[in-house]
């Protein structure tokens, strides 16, 4: 995936490697497709036997498992900053993940320990990992980005709305590309930093993306004005503002703001 959408799959039943974005089959052919296909094929083979070692660690016999590995890196277009990661988990809980920086694993379960000290001995390995994650990765990642400019580098201006609902103030913002957002939620102008939940930011079937914040209001303080502020790299922030008179009426005032907001969003 580049910047949350995919263009590349793969599964055990097709055994090939296909595209999923115009872009990437109008750039490469046929010699790309089969060394990704190639690639897929091992790391199929490879998990198995992980499941297997892995099950073991657990002293597990039988059941349904699952790993998981979550890597990539990150390339910041404006200030040039690059990133990358990589995390195993096992049956959905976190099992070792590489901290880049000191070029070392982090065990985070006891039966992960074993891995992580074979891990760190392996000093080729290690080596290996941090020259794809911070050079070959990223190298990629701008290749992708050129590839599909049209597509991935649009800016979509989001949609925001903000209501009461029971004992919170909820803002959502949705079908805003990029998926970097900044959400923040004022109370008579002051802004709010306890009870309140920021969301995840999550993907939309258009490609775009959803994220909400919700503010927990306490009875006493329900009365007010309450404003919402969304900044994306698209254009000016958004405000949204609800001037609530009491626990039933409320009014919606759509303000609109002239001042643009430089937000710095990595690229992943």
């Amino acid at each position: 995936m580049v910047d949350g959408n995919q263009f590349c799959h793969y599964d055990s039943v097709s055994k090939q490697a296909v595209p999923k974005q115009d872009w990437i089959k109008k750039h490469e052919g046929p010699k790309y497709w089969e060394r990704e296909t190639g690639i897929f094929m091992g790391s199929q083979q490879t998990y198995k036997a992980n499941i297997d070692i892995i099950k073991e660690r657990f002293n597990q016999t039988g059941g349904v498992h699952t790993v998981q590995r979550m890597y990539g890196c990150q390339w910041d277009d404006e200030s040039g900053a690059t990133d990358g990661f990589s995390q195993d988990g096992y049956d959905g809980e976190d099992f070792i993940s590489m901290d880049l920086k000191n070029l070392r694993w982090i065990a985070t379960t006891p039966q992960s320990v074993i891995t992580k000290q074979k891990w760190d001995n392996d000093r080729a390995f290690k080596e290996s990992r941090k020259n794809y994650l911070s050079q070959i990765c990223i190298e990629w990642l701008k290749k992708y980005l050129q590839y599909g400019s049209s597509t991935l580098e649009r800016k979509v201006h989001p949609e925001v709305t903000l209501i009461q609902k029971d004992s919170a103030v909820v803002c959502h913002a949705t079908g805003f590309y990029p998926e970097g957002v900044m959400i923040t939620l004022k109370r008579d102008g002051e802004e709010m930093l306890d009870d309140v939940d920021v969301g995840e930011t999550l993907p939309n079937e258009d490609g775009t993306f959803q994220k909400r914040a919700v503010l927990t209001v306490s009875p006493e303080m329900k009365k007010g004005q309450y404003t919402c502020e969304v900044a994306h790299k698209s254009g000016p922030p958004t405000f949204k503002t609800l001037i609530v008179e009491d626990g039933n009426n409320i009014l919606g005032i759509i303000i609109g703001c002239v001042v643009a907001a430089a937000v710095v969003i990595g690229v992943m």
